[in-house]
């Protein structure tokens, strides 16, 4: 089941797989958008918002990493990649410039419905646990547990939809390493070394925006031999 009324951007080169795509979601209740390339898919995102963008990474011209780093200047939207390169490294790229997930074709279409309603189910509308204190203090950054926003003084930190939700996984268990394999299970990631890597970049991203120097983490920590840890003030 698709998400209630959620619009998705779909970006292909290819006009077969891109109408393909387009039909098959729509069957699926869900408001589809579609661009021809990253110029196309740039002047339609500058009118019109959405809910998930689909994202293919080799498009003539601009390519899809590229567009991904673009929307990502201004834009927290949840981006899916579809690649066709099988390397690490390519899925490392994509991730690095701030995809929340990708999927490798050739694919099948169920694959990428569940793709992307665990995407949407990552950006929560709901309160945390009671128990929880509204605020999380990192040195000048301030964290909203109510709404999972992240703020430097008066600035609102953009964050993707995986950033958010690792926010809200780290400010739920403040103080506590959470391994590597707790955290792609709580995102809802199949398992794998592949994506335990993944979760490696993402922490990388978000380290970025709440450490002075993301390279010594202060509130991010590493925890040698468990996983990650927040500690807030």
């Amino acid at each position: 089941m698709a998400e209630p009324d959620a619009h998705l951007l779909i970006v292909d080169d290819d006009e077969r797989i891109r109408g393909l795509l387009q039909k098959f979601l729509v069957r699926n209740g869900f408001l589809v958008s579609a661009a021809r390339d990253a110029a196309h898919a740039r002047r339609i995102l500058s009118g019109l918002d959405f809910d998930l963008i689909v994202l293919d990474v080799m498009m003539p011209g601009e390519d899809g990493i590229s567009l991904t780093r673009g929307i990502r200047e201004r834009s927290s939207t949840p981006i899916l990649l579809l690649t066709a390169r099988a390397e690490t490294e390519d899925r490392i790229a994509g991730l690095e410039a701030g995809a929340d997930d990708y999927l490798a074709k050739p694919f099948e279409p169920k694959e990428l419905l569940l793709r992307i309603n665990a995407i949407l189910r990552r950006m929560p509308e709901q309160t945390v646990s009671g128990s929880a204190p509204k605020y999380l203090n990192l040195g000048p950054i301030r964290y909203d547990t109510e709404r999972a926003e992240l703020w430097r003084g008066e600035d609102l930190v953009r964050l993707t939809s995986t950033e958010i939700q690792l926010m809200k996984i780290f400010s739920a268990k403040p103080g506590l390493a959470l391994s590597r394999t707790q955290l792609v299970e709580e995102l809802g990631r199949d398992r794998g070394q592949s994506q335990e890597r993944a979760v490696d970049v993402q922490i990388t991203r978000l380290r970025r925006k709440l450490e002075d120097n993301p390279k010594q983490p202060r509130y991010l920590q590493t925890v040698r031999g468990a996983g990650y840890m927040l500690a807030p003030d």
